[in-house]
């Protein structure tokens, strides 16, 4: 997909060169994470410069989706984008990918109920559609069908 596309699809966002890539993976249902050709240190968010070794060699590549709960909390309020429903809270999670310790990316919780949620879970990337902008990443546990 090119940039122009990217820019196309998703007005009102701010792309740059250091997000374009994980914004088009996201249109692509693919985590896209910054990874230094250098040292080897893989970056979330996106930055142009690796904030290890300081190298500008930075590609960004995809990554398996498959991690750990590290971190949870529930929100009441906020946009109701991709079916989210605060009646009840709405779960956002901080999910350590097991590419490299430390490597978070956050998401919603899907497939499982709450009293059933604990850090230290795995879970595995799943995505929900939204009627406009790129699909939300979600995560469900490991080996469910995020249904």
């Amino acid at each position: 997909m090119s940039d122009d596309e990217i820019l196309d699809r998703l007005p009102g966002i701010r792309v740059d060169n250091d997000n374009v890539a994980w914004f088009g993976g996201l249109l692509d249902r693919k985590l896209m994470i910054n990874h230094c050709q250098d040292c080897g240190h893989w970056h979330h968010p996106p930055r142009s410069i690796c904030p290890r070794c300081w190298s500008r060699a930075i590609d960004a590549e995809q990554v398996g989706g498959r991690g750990v709960v590290e971190l949870l909390t529930v929100l009441h309020m906020g946009p109701r984008r991709g079916g989210a429903d605060y009646t009840d809270g709405w779960p956002v999670v901080g999910v350590t990918l097991e590419e490299q310790a430390g490597l978070r990316v956050t998401g919603t919780l899907v497939g499982v109920d709450r009293e059933d949620v604990s850090i230290g879970m795995a879970v595995e990337v799943r995505w929900i559609d939204t009627d406009e902008g790129p699909p939300m990443v979600a995560f469900t546990p490991t080996g469910t069908d995020g249904q």
